[in-house]
C-alpha cells in the first residue's frame, strides 16, 4: 500500500496548489487541480485491480507533533481498502460538482471563494479518512464540521440559511462532545491515541457509546436528523457534496474505523441496529409526504444512512462501506439533476408546481430517473448489490425481525417517493410558467452523464473486483431473496396509481391542513426533540430563578435577615392566629391596665 501513501500525498498537494496562486481564476484552477487529483487517487485502485484485492495491506506512518507531559503526540496516517476505495470516489464526485457549480453559481460574485471552500471541504474529508489515530480523526472531524457550517450558510444574508447553518453546528456539537469524551478516555487510560496499540485494547462500553453518539449526530440518525433537512438552505452543489461523499458519511466512516472496538460491546451493536432501523423507515416515510424537491432527496439520504447503520449493527462493516461507496454516485446525481430543475424554474423547489419537463430537460430527466431507479434497488444498478445484500443479511440474522421489517418498510417508501417525484417533475401536465427558457449546457451534461455511468457500472465493479471479502451469500429461500424486489415493484405500482390521479395533487382546505402538517417533517420528526430540549432549558431556568436567585435574595438580602432579629421573632411568636392566645393576651392587658389605674391614677 505504499502507492496509496504516495498517491494520497500527491492528491492533497495538487488540491491545495491553487491556493498558492491567488488570482481571479481560482475556480478554473480548482477544476484543473481536481482532475489531476483524480488521476493520482486512481493509482492504488489500478494497482489493486492488477494485483488483486488480496495483495492489499494496511500501512501506517507516524509524524511527530509535540510532547505532552511524558507522551509524544504524533499524526498517524492509515492506508487500507476503505481509504483506497473511497478517496477516488470522493474526488470523482467533487469533480462533477465543481463543474456543475460553474453554471449554477455563475451569478455569485464570490464564486472563487465558493470553489475554495469546496476544495477545503474535500481536503478535510481526505484527512479524516486517512487518519490513523484519534488525534488526526478529531482534527479532520472538526474541519469537516467547520466547512459545512460555512457552506450551508453561504447565503448568510438570508435568515433561513443562517439559522440552518447554526442548527447544523449545534446538533453536531452533541456528537463532538461524544467524540471528545471517547478520545480523552482513550488517551487517559492508555496514553496512546493510535488504533492498534490503544483503542482495541480498551473494552469500555462508555467509549463505544461516545463514538456511536458522535456518528449518529454527524450522519443524521433519528433524533439528530433535523439539521440535515434544514441544510437544504445551502446551494445545491453544497448539498450534493455534503450528502454524497463528505459530511454525512463521516459518521459511518468513523464507526468503520473503530468497528473492532464497538463489536465487543453488545449494547453498542444493538444501539446501532435499532437506531439505523428506525432512521431508515421513519425518514423514508417522511419523504413520501414531502413536497420540497431537495428535502425529499435529503430524507432519502437519511434513510440510506440508516441502512448503513443497520449493516454496522449486524457486524457487517464491509457491507456498510459498500453501500456508502455506491450511495455517493446516485446521490450526487440526484442533487445535481434537482439543481438543474430548480435553477431553470427560478429557484422553485415545490414539486406540485412542476411538471412536463421531460421534453424541456431530456438529459436531466433521463439521469434523474436512472438515479431514482438505482436508489430503489433496481437490479444491476449500483445500489442493487449493496442494498439487497444488507436486507438479505438482516433476514439471515438471529436479530432479524425488527431490523428486517423496518428495512423493508424503508425499501417500499423509497420506491413511493422516488416515483412520486419523477412523475410530478417530468411526466405530469406542466404547471410552470410557459415562457421559461429551459437550458441544459453541454458541460453540465458531462457532469450528469459521468455520474450516471458510475451509477450503472460501479456496483458491479466494486462487488466483483475491489472488495477482498464480502460476506458469504445468505442461504435463504428464493421467495425471501426476492422479497425486497417484489416490495419495490408493488410500491412502484401503488405510486403510479396515486400519482396519476388529479385529486392527489389538488388540495381542498381540509386536505391542505393535513398536507401542511406533513410537508415539513418538523411536526412529525423534529418537534419532540425540540420540545424536549426547550422544556429542559425552561425547567432549568425556572429552577435557577426560583431557587437560586429568588430564595438567595429572600434569605440574604430581602426580608429574611430582619425576621431573625429577637423583637421580630417575639412578635412572630405572638401572632399564631389562635383565639385562646388572643383572649389570654387581652385579659392580661386588661388586668395590667386596671392595676396601673388603681395604684397610679
Amino acid at each position: 500500500m505504499l502507492t496509496a501513501f504516495v498517491s494520497t500525498t500527491l492528491t492533497v498537494m495538487v488540491l491545495l496548489l491553487p491556493f498558492l496562486f491567488a488570482s481571479s481564476k481560482l475556480h478554473k484552477n480548482a477544476m484543473t487541480a481536481v482532475k489531476f487529483a483524480l488521476l493520482f487517487s486512481l493509482v492504488p485502485i489500478l494497482f489493486t485491480l492488477i494485483k488483486g484485492p488480496h495483495h492489499t495491506a494496511v500501512i501506517a506512518a507516524s509524524y511527530p507533533w509535540f510532547k505532552l507531559l511524558s507522551t509524544f503526540l504524533a499524526f498517524w496516517v492509515r492506508f487500507d481498502m476503505y481509504q483506497v476505495i473511497f478517496l477516488p470516489i470522493a474526488v470523482f464526485a467533487s469533480w462533477s460538482i465543481l463543474q456543475f457549480s460553474t453554471w449554477y453559481m455563475a451569478d455569485d460574485p464570490k464564486m472563487n471563494k465558493f470553489s475554495a471552500h469546496l476544495i477545503l471541504f474535500l481536503v478535510s474529508m481526505i484527512i479524516f479518512i486517512s487518519a490513523g489515530n484519534l488525534i488526526l480523526i478529531f482534527l479532520g472531524w472538526e474541519a469537516i464540521g467547520m466547512m459545512s457550517f460555512l457552506l450551508i450558510g453561504w447565503y448568510n444574508t438570508r435568515h433561513d440559511a443562517a439559522m440552518a447553518s447554526l442548527m447544523a453546528i449545534l446538533y453536531n456539537r452533541i456528537g463532538d462532545m461524544g467524540l471528545l469524551f471517547s478520545v480523552l478516555n482513550v488517551f487517559w487510560l492508555s496514553g496512546w491515541a493510535d488504533f492498534d496499540s490503544a483503542l482495541f485494547q480498551l473494552p469500555s462500553e462508555s467509549i463505544a457509546v461516545g463514538f456511536t453518539i458522535a456518528a449518529a449526530s454527524k450522519s443524521a440518525q433519528f433524533m439528530f436528523h433535523p439539521w440535515l433537512i434544514s441544510a437544504m438552505e445551502g446551494p445545491t452543489p453544497v448539498s450534493a457534496l455534503l450528502h454524497s461523499s463528505t459530511m454525512v458519511v463521516a459518521g459511518i466512516f468513523l464507526l468503520l474505523r473503530i468497528h473492532p472496538h464497538i463489536a465487543a460491546s453488545q449494547f453498542t451493536i444493538s444501539l446501532c441496529l435499532c437506531l439505523g432501523a428506525i432512521t431508515s423507515a421513519f425518514a423514508a416515510w417522511s419523504a413520501t409526504k414531502q413536497n420540497d424537491m431537495k428535502k425529499i432527496i435529503a430524507l432519502s439520504t437519511s434513510s440510506q444512512l440508516g441502512l448503513m447503520m443497520i449493516a454496522i449493527g449486524l457486524n457487517l462493516p464491509v457491507l456498510a462501506f459498500f453501500h456508502m461507496s455506491t450511495h455517493a454516485f446516485f446521490k450526487a446525481l440526484l442533487f445535481l439533476c434537482s439543481g438543474v430543475v430548480i435553477h431553470n424554474l427560478s429557484d422553485n423547489q415545490d414539486i406540485r408546481r412542476m411538471g412536463g419537463l421531460l421534453k424541456s430537460l431530456p438529459i436531466t430527466a433521463t439521469c434523474m430517473t436512472l438515479a431514482s431507479l438505482a436508489l430503489m434497488g433496481t437490479p444491476y444498478l449500483v445500489a442493487f448489490f449493496s442494498k439487497d445484500a444488507i436486507i438479505e443479511a438482516a433476514a439471515n440474522s438471529y436479530v432479524n425481525t425488527f431490523a428486517l421489517l423496518l428495512a423493508l418498510v424503508a425499501t417500499s417508501c423509497s420506491t413511493l417517493y422516488s416515483v412520486r417525484m419523477i412523475y410530478a417533475v417530468f411526466l405530469r401536465q406542466p404547471r410552470s410558467v410557459p415562457l421559461i427558457n429551459f437550458v441544459e449546457p453541454s458541460f453540465i451534461k458531462y457532469s450528469l452523464v459521468r455520474l450516471a455511468l458510475g451509477s450503472i457500472v460501479m456496483g458491479l465493479l466494486l462487488f466483483n473486483d475491489l472488495f477482498p471479502r464480502l460476506p458469504d451469500e445468505a442461504t435463504l429461500p428464493s421467495y425471501l431473496k426476492w422479497a425486497a424486489l417484489l416490495i419495490s415493484a408493488s410500491s412502484f405500482l401503488v405510486a403510479i396509481t396515486f400519482s396519476t390521479r388529479k385529486s392527489y395533487w389538488s388540495l381542498s382546505p381540509q386536505e391542505e391542513s393535513i398536507e401542511i402538517f406533513y410537508a415539513d417533517p418538523a411536526p412529525t420528526l423534529s418537534r419532540p426533540v425540540h420540545d424536549l430540549v426547550a422544556n429542559m432549558y425552561l425547567y432549568s431556568a425556572w429552577e435557577i430563578t426560583t431557587y437560586a436567585i429568588d430564595r438567595a435574595y429572600m434569605n440574604f438580602i430581602g426580608l429574611a435577615p430582619p425576621s431573625q432579629l429577637p423583637p421580630i421573632k417575639l412578635i412572630h411568636q405572638t401572632q399564631k392566629g389562635l383565639i385562646q392566645m388572643y383572649l389570654a393576651a387581652l385579659f392580661i392587658s386588661l388586668v395590667l391596665v386596671i392595676t396601673f389605674l388603681f395604684f397610679f391614677a
